[in-house]
């Protein structure tokens, strides 16, 4: 199994943000697929779950409204469209499909 995020960046507050996750090494459609984040000095936390078909999808509060999580199942990734960014969404986001994690990609919201 391989998760590979990318699309991370710096950004200035109100901004936006699409990351990317290609995975591969299973079935990418069977699967239900999550990103996560961690800020510095902060324990890894729940941004959104998507269903393996993307139909039920399920958001932390702190993102709801404002980021968008997403699957194209032909192409074997996984998308996090993140709008109107705050400097407290500055973290490194992770693709996680249990018990697997991609490298990570490093958000930076500021000015």
């Amino acid at each position: 199994v391989q998760l590979v995020e990318s699309g991370g960046g710096l950004v200035q507050p109100g901004g936006s943000l699409r990351l990317s996750c290609a995975a591969s090494g299973f079935t990418f459609s069977s699967y239900a697929m999550g990103w996560y984040r961690q800020a510095p000095g902060k324990e890894r936390e729940l941004v959104a779950i998507i269903s393996h078909a993307g139909v039920n999808r399920n958001y932390a509060d702190s993102v709801k409204g404002r980021f968008t999580i997403s699957r194209d199942n032909a192409k074997n990734t996984l998308y996090l469209q993140m709008n109107n960014l705050k400097p407290e969404d500055t973290a490194v986001y992770y693709c996680n499909r249990p018990p697997y994690w991609g490298q990570g990609t490093q958000v930076t919201v500021s000015s």
